[in-house]
């Protein structure tokens, strides 16, 4: 172990240096001597449940007494890598044990010499070319020491017991299911949730909270002030980058325990707000996603996805109270479509300020495409895309103006970007440059999470390919100095293009 050495010494080779099979070994032994000493002091033991399989414990399909160890990665406590590319099957012997008891899976490193040889020429010349270092997966009665080896699950085995099974619920384990709380998860730098899922997982949280600081400050919904404290704890943890699958079905499901609270406390005590269709919405989207299976990417959605929905029933529920509190000046109805159309065809660049049937409009800010330093501010993205291309065109504005422009073209997945400067409770009016030879399609719009209109593109023109499509984004919905735009085409093999936009608010 790297404790007993005094002084680290690696090899240093010169000419002339005659090695023997000692110096091979001792450098050999300084990597992995350094390498467990890094593991020790700088990450906690225990399964790396993000890599593989995860080491994931799991019931035999014939349901008996066998338990299946899906292939993974962990460290133990003196810091070696237990590595099993390989799916395991153990099988569970009663007779072993002195039932009822608990009994524990457990991964320890082994290492064995193999490849030997024997040189005829010279037979004092031999021995094992190489060290096989493996994993040994047992079931046993005594309780795992980390320092020597890793738990893996561990299962209260009944007396008379047939079958062992998964939890159906992982939070309270029943005799003779499989019990996954007590691995102990190596510790890791940084998250290693897609950026996307860490994004919107930020975006649910302060959803969350805007609703239920209301519940519990303004309608006094007393366990609404536990749900907030959990939002509160788990933004910070994600901020700080300790949310991933190491702990985030854990941090849900004490979000959903927290939950379910508010629903018994608001069905007992407040029975108007349990009646409306909103509160109803909420509770079905809270109890819809049962935490009663193996913790997948594909649970994870899920959850993001009922979660998600039952704040948006809240806030719907509640938009009236939650809408800003700021002056919002009085303005006439919006520009005629007359003067949308007006817009569309306007082959002359946009202005700082733009006069529309007697209003004026401030440029606010500006997004071109494939500008770097642009895209970088704005960050701009486009995910999950099927396809995209770069696409350089020089096309006419239907009075015969050539423009020449630089833009994305893009098919399925999504797009986002920020617009800045925005002053909050005023209409915003996005104007984008698209080729309409591509036009007739449809997006769904979200601005800071939340649904707006659909961005809607009818008809297309193979002569005359330039429009500046208008997008009004309402005073309710931005109510912050900076918005989040997402667009994501409803067919989603439908090709759809950006150049330049303009952003655009009345004076």
């Amino acid at each position: 172990m790297a404790d007993d050495v005094k002084t680290f010494k690696r090899l240093n080779f010169f000419r002339g240096f005659l090695t023997t099979e000692e110096d091979w070994n001792d450098g050999e032994r300084y990597h992995i001597q350094k390498r467990t000493l890094h593991n020790r002091v700088l990450h906690a033991p225990g399964v790396v449940t993000h890599f593989l399989k995860g080491f994931r414990v799991s019931q035999r399909g014939r349901g008996d007494l066998n338990v299946e160890v899906s292939e993974g990665y962990a460290v133990d406590g003196q810091g070696r890598d237990l590595y099993l590319p390989e799916p395991v099957i153990r099988a569970v012997n009663p007779g072993d044990f002195r039932l009822p008891q608990t009994i524990y899976v457990v991964a320890s490193y082994t290492e064995e010499p193999t490849d030997f040889v024997a040189y005829k020429e010279n037979l004092q010349f031999k021995g094992h070319k190489r060290i096989a270092e493996g994993v040994k997966i047992e079931v046993t009665a005594r309780e795992p020491d980390i320092e020597h080896e890793v738990e893996l699950a561990r299962v209260f085995l009944e007396k008379g017991a047939r079958q062992i099974k998964d939890a159906l619920d992982p939070l309270a384990p029943r005799p003779n299911e499989i019990d996954l709380r007590f691995v102990p998860k190596a510790g890791v730098a940084g998250s290693f949730l897609p950026p996307r899922i860490r994004a919107e997982l930020y975006d649910i949280l302060a959803a969350k909270q805007v609703v239920y600081a209301h519940m519990a400050h303004v309608l006094k919904v007393s366990t609404a002030l536990d749900a907030l404290h959990a939002v509160l704890t788990t933004q910070m943890l994600l901020v700080s980058g300790y949310v991933d699958f190491r702990n985030i079905f854990d941090l849900m499901a004490m979000t959903i325990t927290l939950q379910r609270a508010v629903i018994d406390q608001v069905e007992r005590e407040f029975p108007d707000l349990s009646k409306t269709k909103e509160f109803g919405t909420f509770k079905w989207n809270v109890e819809s996603v049962k935490l009663d299976r193996r913790f997948t990417f594909e649970l994870l959605v899920d959850l993001l996805t009922t979660q998600r929905n039952a704040t948006e029933a809240l806030r719907t529920q509640f938009s009236r109270e939650l809408r800003p509190r700021l002056a919002v000046k009085a303005e006439p109805e919006g520009p005629s479509e007359a003067v949308w159309e007006k817009i569309r065809v306007r082959s002359g660049e946009f202005p700082k300020h733009l006069s529309i049937e007697g209003r004026d409009f401030n440029l606010v800010d500006t997004l071109d495409i494939y500008d770097e330093a642009s895209e970088k501010k704005h960050h701009f993205a486009i995910m999950d895309e099927k396809d995209r291309y770069r696409s350089r065109q020089r096309l006419k504005y239907p009075d015969g103006t050539v423009v020449e422009d630089v833009g994305v073209h893009f098919e399925g997945g999504h797009c986002q970007f920020e617009i800045f400067n925005i002053e909050p409770n005023r209409d915003v009016i996005v104007m984008m440059r698209i080729d309409y030879v591509r036009g007739d399609y449809e997006c769904e719009v979200h601005v800071n999470g939340r649904k707006a209109r659909n961005l809607v593109v009818p008809g297309n023109d193979m002569k005359f390919r330039w429009r500046n499509w208008p997008y009004v984004i309402p005073a309710d919905l931005a109510t912050e100095p900076i918005l989040r735009v997402d667009l994501t085409p409803i067919k989603q093999d439908r090709d759809v293009n950006l150049f330049t936009v303009w952003v655009y608010q009345p004076k």
